[in-house]
């Protein structure tokens, strides 16, 4: 699909886009680029990466004529999955995407059914299709966050049904978003450099728009990476009172029957000349004297809230 940069992205013709004086948008399949690049005219000086195995990152590189990189995407619906990648080509005359997957074509039509310029220009074409990319971003950081917040209050009343295998995972889909802002940045950052000048000057501002928000994003993503630790933490800290609680029942527990473990092994051994072995109040002296012992420890451990 050939589309031209008016008041806003049209479809046009191969053929158009060489007699119009208009920047223009391509999207074709790596077989379509390796048959019409020479439509374009581009100065690519280096082998451009149009693959979709070959390609593992978000960059841009620098050509003598041209400016060409790849975008490795993460599918917001799965973000540990598989990204979407494809290829791009541009100079000042337009920008082509080399895609096998279909998903620049639809961004493509989204933008045309959505987007409407006063001043169209290419620059702008490219703010609004990095824009698409993280429009939903946002949203999703702050879903993780109140997800977050609600595991973080069942650790507190129960660690034991705290769902922390969800911790991990949001923690795995931060830790790639990060990665990705991280390119991100970096690509505009190179946008911005113009090095070809093959942007406008007054134009370059909207590629540092671009960076500042994906900035904000990056550092939204850190912050949500260090609370999924804090949680993971507050797991740990959590099941460690528990246990600590558990072992303090089982000390006090022990300490209590600890005196009747003795009294029981001391009359236990039945010497003929011990006190009180033939005496008819003997059995019932030592079950008072046990009660005694257990309910003085009780009131003991209650005082120092050890119970």
């Amino acid at each position: 699909m050939y589309y031209l940069i008016k008041e806003a992205l049209t479809p046009c013709s191969a053929e158009e886009l060489k007699s119009f004086e208009l920047q223009y948008v391509a999207v074709v399949t790596p077989e379509q680029w390796l048959k019409e690049q020479s439509i374009f005219d581009m100065g690519i000086d280096i082998e451009l990466t149009i693959n979709e195995e070959e390609i593992h990152s978000t960059q841009a590189e620098v050509n003598f004529d041209s400016l060409t990189g790849t975008f490795s995407i993460p599918s917001r619906r799965n973000i540990t999955g598989k990204d979407y990648k494809y290829a791009f080509a541009l100079d000042e005359k337009g920008i082509v995407f080399i895609d096998s997957t279909g998903v620049v074509e639809r961004m493509l039509r989204r933008i045309s059914n959505s987007k409407k310029w006063k001043m169209p220009s290419l620059e702008r074409f490219l703010y609004d299709f990095l824009e698409l990319i993280i429009a939903r971003d946002l949203n999703i950081l702050e879903k993780y966050e109140k997800e977050l917040d609600h595991i973080e209050e069942d650790i507190l009343e129960d660690a034991v049904d705290a769902d922390l295998s969800r911790v991990n995972e949001i923690r795995g889909d931060i830790r790639d978003l990060r990665i990705h802002y991280e390119q991100m940045i970096d690509l505009g950052q190179e946008l911005q450099e113009n090095e070809n000048s093959f942007f406008k000057p007054e134009n370059v501002r909207y590629f540092g728009l671009f960076t500042d928000r994906m900035t904000r994003l990056h550092d939204t993503a850190t912050s949500l990476k260090d609370y999924t630790m804090q949680v993971r933490d507050l797991y740990h800290t959590q099941m460690d009172v528990k246990q600590n609680r558990i072992m303090t029942l089982l000390t006090v527990v022990t300490t209590i029957f600890m005196p009747l473990t003795l009294i029981t092994g001391w009359y236990g051994m039945n010497f003929q000349n011990m006190p009180i072995l033939r005496s008819t109040w003997g059995y019932p002296a030592v079950i008072v004297l046990s009660l005694f012992i257990v309910i003085g420890s009780l009131i003991f451990f209650k005082k120092k809230k050890w119970l």
